[in-house]
Order: C-alpha cells, then sequence, then structure tokens
C-alpha cells in the first residue's frame, strides 16, 4: 500500500477532475439549451460575448510572450525542466478555463433574462447559477487534473513539491493579468460610455442608442 498510495491518490485525483469537468459540460449544454425567444436579446447578447471573447483572445496574445519569457527564465533560475513545463501547463490550464468561464457566462446571462421574463425568479436563479458553476468547476478540475497528472508522472518527493508550484505560479499569473485588464476594461468602457452617452448626448445610462453601452456590458 505504501508503494501504490501515491498512484493511488493521483487515479483518485485524476478521475475527481474528469467528473468534474464532464459536470461543467453538462452544466453548459443545459444553461444553452433555455430558448432565447425575443430577437432584441438575442442580438445584444450575442455582441456582448462576440466582444468579450475578441477581448479574452487579445488579451491572452499578449500574455503569451509574458509566459514565454518567464518560462524560459525558470529553466535557469530553477535549473530543471519540469518547473518551467508545469508553468506551461498551469498557465494554459487558466486560459482554458478563462475562455470556459467567459463563454458560459455570456451565453447564461440572456437565458437568465429569457428565464425571468417566462417562469420567474426560481428558474432565472438556475439558470445564472449553472453559469457560474461552469467556471468554478473548470478552475478545480483543470487544477486538479494538472497537479495529479505531475504528481502521478515525477512522483510524491519534496522535489516534486517545487515542480508542482510552477503549476500554480502558471495559473495565477494569467488570472492575476485576465483580473488587471478586465478591470481596466471595465472602468474605461463604463466611463466612455458615461461621457458620451449621459454628459455629452444627454441619453439615459445602458440607453440601447448608445454604442458604448455594448462596450460596456462587455466589461460588466
Amino acid at each position: 500500500m505504501q508503494t501504490y498510495g501515491p498512484i493511488l491518490l493521483s487515479l483518485v485525483g485524476i478521475a475527481a477532475a474528469l467528473y468534474g469537468l464532464l459536470t461543467a459540460r453538462k452544466l453548459f449544454r443545459k444553461v444553452d439549451s433555455v430558448p432565447v425567444s425575443n430577437e432584441t436579446v438575442a442580438g445584444i447578447g450575442k455582441q456582448i460575448q462576440d466582444g468579450a471573447m475578441a477581448f479574452l483572445r487579445a488579451e491572452y496574445r499578449v500574455l503569451t510572450i509574458f509566459v514565454l519569457l518567464v518560462a524560459f527564465l525558470l529553466i535557469f533560475a530553477t535549473d530543471s525542466w519540469q518547473t518551467p513545463i508545469a508553468f506551461l501547463l498551469g498557465a494554459i490550464s487558466s486560459v482554458i478555463a478563462g475562455f470556459a468561464g467567459m463563454r458560459a457566462a455570456t451565453t447564461a446571462n440572456t437565458r437568465t433574462a429569457m428565464a425571468a421574463s417566462s417562469q420567474g425568479a426560481g428558474e432565472a436563479l438556475q439558470v445564472a447559477y449553472n453559469g457560474g458553476a461552469v467556471m468554478g468547476l473548470c478552475v478545480g478540475g483543470l487544477g486538479l487534473l494538472g497537479i495529479s497528472v505531475m504528481y502521478l508522472l515525477w512522483g510524491h518527493g519534496l522535489d516534486t513539491v517545487q515542480y508542482i508550484s510552477g503549476f500554480g505560479m502558471g495559473a495565477s499569473s494569467i488570472a492575476l493579468f485576465a483580473r488587471v485588464g478586465g478591470g481596466i476594461y471595465t472602468k474605461a468602457a463604463d466611463v466612455g460610455a458615461d461621457l458620451v452617452g449621459k454628459v455629452e448626448a444627454g441619453i439615459p445610462e445602458d440607453d440601447p442608442r448608445n454604442p458604448g453601452v455594448i462596450a460596456d456590458n462587455v466589461g460588466d
């Protein structure tokens, strides 16, 4: 048991991670199956989703340079190839989680509105909860999967702990910049939409006649 214990623990972690990811996929399909019968809601939602995904793609293209540079420096700083590989795997996992979470959130927003208008607050809460759970399950599932795989391949000694710390560093780096960049984009779009709409044009906040409203909603 002492010999096979770490292997068994790794396999249990991988199985739990895959189950979480499959659950996330199931919840996303459930959210996506909610019909959006209102063409105006569907059109606005499509613009918000396209804008949000375009923002993520642009941000991750810039972060790719940062990730590759740090991974290269880690080769010399740690004198091992495992830590840079773990760093890259962590960054990739964070990027996947970001895309999955953004897609789920921008899919759930219009479905939540439609559920609220047709079936009430209870059903709207369920749709919104399922949409948010996709991101949470992807973060937990991908993190557990990455750590379990490295634990299985590289063993369970003290050196492995050092390698695995690179995974957390890579994932946290992407999450940090995504959060900061997203916050800056949100506030810039919010202020821009308010200045053009309420101050210059004299129209209410979130008025559809203001093109900046879409950017504001993308940021939100």
